[in-house]
């Protein structure tokens, strides 16, 4: 059976090529509630979107339209449903300027990509708010104090009070309140895209760039925007590239403004930008990690921490703040940032951690070490993708069954826990000097769910220890399958 927005964005498609549409797949979700369509047709490929919050579309609708006339990089819209629930726009591909970082490094090719993305936000950002109608925004119109305040406070609730350090409440909201102050007082307020990062700039073959997710842009500093992409953490982009990234970008932002920047000023504001795009980072971090329990936000404390460490031992904001100035002293200490970075195995380490994938109808494997235990998880309370026709004969390796899984079950909620359990057991084990450890995953078959758990804990401990794995997949040694450690 069809499912309903699936039936909808067909008709939609349908209605717009006065054609049905040959394929409809369902892309990976990212981190909000709107879904994402390849739509394969006649007129090539097309992305169609189901987001429940008509607002929100609405905003990324009126932006992209306006934007187009600006002849601007963003993704044409090409058809809206009547209950606006629906629309369908330009293709743009999968390739994001994160994964041409990722899987190239830092190549002057990269280097150029982001160049290029900073120049054309500077365009966006100037070009963008001649005519645009504020009163449209999602939010707020205008990223102020309160906004400033927010992301402050975020940082404080939900990573800074979790460390459970003594500092002055009082004396931090006031100078909280002062910081906020001063970087709303700016002489150059522009169309803020509010995440620029490069996650959001999708790479075309000809190595053109286009942006997307703006949905959440107001007007505000332009500073924000270039902090946010280049102090990315995930980007972690090497100190001589941030230098001259901002000064590339301060130059094609003076030739659009036409006068002068005060250059100092600038800067000190947007290192104060750079400390509140850290902070929230932080602050989601710790919300994902230590309240969601969630553990890829906890692995990624450190670098952040370590970021907010570079950033306050050399840059300067251009205001006393005290009581701030000593809580960021008590986060980037060592004591706090050991407390976050997980103990790492080395060449001498003799644990190696043996995770397996099984099938209950044929029993769980039997660890033969001399220490034996270690877990067992049984993964049949998780939707089963080899009761649907489209997955019987894959496994837990294709791409269309981790989807589902990932998407469609609870899955990740499951891996979680899993997670919080055995990073216990590796810790204490390579403390120990423990040779073995058994991991292993059944489900009915040994085919969809206990592949996908193995894979996805080997991939994890690998990530996050660098302990030695031996990843078995027991139900799939007759089929000719290749057991090796899958990419990070």
């Amino acid at each position: 059976m069809t499912h309903p927005a699936t039936a909808a964005i067909s008709d939609l498609y349908t209605s717009w090529s006065q054609s049905p549409p040959e394929r409809i797949e369902l892309l990976p979700q990212s981190g909000s509630d709107r879904r994402y369509y390849r739509i394969y047709g006649k007129k090539g490929t097309v992305i169609g979107t189901h987001g429940i919050n008509i607002a929100e579309n609405e905003v990324f609708i009126y932006f992209s339209n306006h934007f187009q006339t600006k002849q601007l990089p963003v993704p044409e819209i090409l058809a809206v449903s009547e209950d606006k629930n629906f629309y369908l726009q330009k293709d743009l591909g999968d390739i994001s300027l994160l994964n041409r970082l990722e899987a190239d490094g830092l190549t002057d090719d990269v280097y150029s990509l982001f160049e290029k993305s900073l120049s054309e936000l500077a365009k966006l950002q100037v070009s963008a708010n001649d005519g645009l109608d504020y009163t449209k925004c999602l939010t707020n119109q205008e990223f102020g104090r309160q906004a400033i305040l927010a992301d402050l406070l975020y940082f404080k609730y939900y990573f800074l009070d979790a460390l459970r350090k003594p500092y002055d409440k009082q004396k931090l909201i006031d100078d909280f309140e002062a910081l906020s102050t001063y970087l709303t007082h700016t002489e150059y307020k522009f169309f803020m895209f509010r995440d620029f990062q490069s996650r959001n700039i999708m790479v075309q073959p000809d190595n053109s760039i286009y942006f997307i997710d703006y949905q959440g842009g107001m007007k505000g500093a332009p500073q924000y925007d270039v902090a946010s992409m280049i102090w990315q953490a995930r980007a972690n982009l090497p100190d001589d590239w941030k230098n001259r990234l901002l000064q590339g970008y301060m130059n094609d932002f003076e030739k659009l403004i036409g006068h002068p920047l005060n250059r100092n000023i600038f800067e000190n504001q947007y290192n104060g930008y750079v400390l509140i795009r850290l902070l929230q980072v932080l602050g989601a971090y710790g919300f994902r990690g230590l309240f969601e329990r969630k553990a890829q936000f906890l692995t990624s404390i450190p670098q952040a921490l370590y970021n907010l460490r570079w950033f306050v031992e050399n840059q300067s904001m251009g205001i006393a703040v005290p009581e701030f100035k000593k809580v960021l002293d008590i986060c980037i200490s060592d004591e706090i940032i050991n407390r976050f970075t997980p103990l790492r195995a080395t060449e001498e380490t003799p644990l190696v951690v043996k995770i397996n994938s099984f099938s209950y109808r044929k029993g769980i494997p039997a660890d033969n070490s001399e220490n034996g235990g270690g877990y067992v998880f049984d993964c049949r309370g998780i939707l089963n993708p080899g009761r649907l026709t489209p997955y019987k004969t894959l496994t837990g390796r294709d791409k269309e069954v981790k989807d589902f899984l990932e998407q469609q079950t609870r899955m990740p909620e499951f891996l979680n826990s899993v997670y919080d359990i055995v990073d216990i057991s590796v810790e204490d084990y390579i403390k120990r000097g423990f040779d073995n450890l058994m991991i292993s995953f059944g489900c009915t078959g040994g085919q969809h769910r206990s592949v996908y758990a193995a894979d996805a804990v080997a991939r994890h401990l690998r990530n996050k220890f660098k302990v030695k794995i031996e990843l078995n997949h027991i139900e799939q040694e007759s089929k000719n399958w290749i057991n090796k450690l899958p990419e990070a």
